[in-house]
């Protein structure tokens, strides 16, 4: 997993995410849902953003089980990488956690949980839904 890059347009993310929230942008021009954070719209440019907790339940879209750990965040492999559709209509790039890998599924349904991986940083992943 590559490092976070921690900027004023993604703080906000960081910031709830360590306190256990998953904040999503809105546009309020367009009404879009917006991951990743970022400065405007990528649908209508505008820079009318707010937050919004999300709901942090989902969707596996798809997954790979990853055998060999690299990088800085590595884990025990194997370890789930994984795409989820977010009932708010964005995609992100997360772990699913909690589960065996033979065990992950698309399709299955999942929610948000932080695992803090050093003292000053947790990332967003998911676990199965029971």
């Amino acid at each position: 997993m590559f490092e976070p890059m921690i900027d004023a347009d993604s703080r906000p993310y960081w910031d709830g995410i360590a306190r256990g929230e998953l904040l999503l942008q809105h546009c309020l021009s367009c009404a879009r849902t917006i991951f990743y954070p970022r400065a405007l719209c990528p649908l209508c440019f505008s820079t009318e953003l707010e937050w919004r907790t999300a709901s942090g339940s989902g969707t596996v879209y798809s997954y790979t089980v990853m055998r060999k750990a690299f990088g800085r965040f590595a884990t025990d492999p194997p370890t789930v990488l994984a795409l989820v559709d977010l009932d708010e209509g964005v995609r992100m790039m997360t772990h699913l956690v909690g589960l065996d890998p033979s065990d992950a599924r698309i399709g299955a349904r999942v929610e948000v949980t932080v695992k803090s991986v050093e003292e000053d940083l947790s990332l967003p992943c998911f676990t199965p839904v029971p």
